[in-house]
């Protein structure tokens, strides 16, 4: 890909969204009784390939069930608000009503709680009980504190989430998670990401991971650029990890990792583009928490908005 100049001794390259592309139609058409929409995940068979975002206004136990039972996967946020209080009804009730001044200084309070082993075990239970596929979300330092707890709990697929998740995170003042190590460890498949790099993502596949997330998410409700300076244009970004795949899948002698696509897709035809660009499942935040049944009302949120040092994000009105 050519480089452009952006100033004297500073050279970038065209990136484009999923906006800046299209699908063009070939010279063959296929009947739509011939297509199938069917995605192997590991040991888990899915009839459509996609995941909801583990956002506390995408997902709940019940809409994780109502997915799974629609044959896609409802990945639960084991930091939000199911794990935090026994009945957090009243807090999503107050989250929608809360004036946009008040909005961030409430969220932190109201995620000030402490997340309850136990809670996080009933929940995955009331999934587990309804017959679907099992999956949670951790952040990369939830993981090094709760991973037994979750496993033990009986997930069937993990799902470490952040921002930007690296295989070589350095840190002067605390261990950080040793992923090779610990997905080795690990008797359960695991998805990781964001990642927006063929290199990123790569030395993510060498660790053992079953997926890599593509992306950073919480599109419509992060604010990453605007606070720390950075993107993910989503159509480039899908495209070099699943070049890393490809790549990797030569490497490790046929071992083949799944690309999610994870943010910027809000409407059928960004998810047809994803995954022309190379993505084998999507990744759904805002398109989900339009929902009626959403456990957001009308509104979306992810944990960079409730973040207690640095807010990244913020409660969005998305309708319903």
């Amino acid at each position: 890909m050519s480089e452009v100049e952006i100033g004297r001794g500073k050279r970038a390259r065209r990136a484009y969204t999923l906006d800046d592309v299209a699908v063009v139609a070939s010279r063959r058409t296929r009947d739509v009784q011939e297509v199938q929409t069917t995605w192997q995940l590991d040991a888990y068979h899915l009839d459509i390939p996609i995941l909801s975002a583990p956002m506390d206004s995408v997902t709940s136990p019940a809409t994780a069930i109502a997915l799974g039972k629609l044959g896609g996967l409802g990945v639960l946020d084991l930091e939000g608000l199911w794990t935090r209080y026994e009945d957090p009804e009243p807090f999503f009730e107050e989250i929608a009503h809360l004036d946009k001044e008040d909005a961030t200084p409430r969220l932190q309070e109201i995620y000030a709680e402490p997340i309850k082993v136990e809670l996080l075990r009933e929940r995955l239970r009331e999934i587990r009980d309804a017959g679907v596929t099992v999956a949670g979300a951790l952040s990369p330092g939830g993981t090094q504190q709760m991973w037994r707890a979750v496993v033990d709990a009986g997930v069937d697929i993990f799902v470490i989430r952040g921002t930007t998740v690296s295989a070589e995170h350095v840190s002067t003042s605390r261990e950080p998670l040793n992923l090779k190590r610990f997905i080795y460890e690990l008797d359960v498949p695991v998805i990781v990401g964001g990642s927006v790099t063929y290199t990123g993502a790569l030395h993510l596949m060498r660790t053992g991971a079953a997926g890599v997330l593509a992306g950073y998410g919480g599109g419509a409700a992060s604010a990453n650029r605007r606070t720390v300076g950075i993107a993910s244009p989503m159509a480039t970004t899908i495209a070099d990890i699943a070049a890393a795949r490809r790549d990797y899948l030569d490497e490790s002698g046929g071992r083949y990792v799944h690309v999610i696509a994870d943010g910027s897709i809000s409407t059928a035809g960004d998810l047809v583009k994803a995954i022309a660009c190379g993505a084998d499942g999507i990744m759904l935040g805002t398109a989900l928490a339009r929902a009626k049944e959403a456990p957001g009302r009308g509104w979306h949120w992810g944990a960079e908005a409730r973040h207690g040092k640095l807010p990244r994000g913020e409660r969005v009105r998305v309708g319903s």
